[in-house]
């Protein structure tokens, strides 16, 4: 066991114990969108991490808790997705999935922690813009408060990342607002792994 983790706050325990009151801020969020995401698939929470012994460390006592799917290049650092053998379970939501991001150069989170939750909405965009477009027909009330956003501080970010041999484009629509994100996608990090398997 690692005290460095321990210190950090990052063990497993640690961050499990910390999960009501993270997902208690992402439910507050989907309520400032006005969108209900009950419906929808929890497909993976995302930890940020700023130091990469820490990120190693890490890595090594999550893959404990399941199976490393995936270990792909995104961006120039590896993101490793583990698929828990006990899913997160919170309110009705089952999280199959952790993405743990190595940092990136020149980046630092404030807070090395939970740093969101993806959900699938599905969809056939295959690019961000069209995505939203579709998130705006899906949540209507989204669409409808849409000019708030930016006034109540929430931050809209739209990506498409690909890690290499990816077959499926999974657009990204991201909302960031005082240190959460919740990031809506059409396809489960499942689905995309098996996509880049296939290649």
């Amino acid at each position: 066991m690692s005290q460095q983790l321990i210190n950090a706050e990052l063990m497993p325990s640690q961050l499990t114990a910390k999960l009501d009151g993270f997902m208690h801020k992402i439910q507050s969020l989907s309520e400032i969108l006005h969108i209900d995401l009950s419906p929808f698939q929890a497909d993976h929470i995302a930890l940020r991490i700023n130091d990469t012994e820490l990120a190693k460390l890490a890595h090594h006592e999550w893959q404990k808790q399941g199976q490393v799917i995936s270990n792909a290049q995104i961006n120039g650092r590896p993101i490793i997705v583990v698929a828990f053998d006990q899913p997160l379970q919170w309110q009705h939501w089952s999280i199959e999935c952790l993405e743990l991001p190595y940092p990136a150069e020149g980046k630092l989170y404030p807070e090395q922690s939970w740093e969101h939750v993806e959900f699938v909405v599905p969809s056939n965009a295959d690019t961000a813009d069209a995505y939203l477009e579709d998130l705006k027909g899906h949540f209507p009330t989204l669409a409808e408060h849409w000019g708030e956003l930016a006034e109540k501080g929430v931050k809209v970010k739209l990506s498409s990342p690909k890690g290499e041999g990816e077959r499926l484009n999974n657009p990204t629509v991201a909302f960031k607002y005082k240190g959460v994100c919740i990031k809506l996608h059409p396809h489960s990090l499942k689905q995309i792994v098996a996509s880049e398997q296939s290649a």
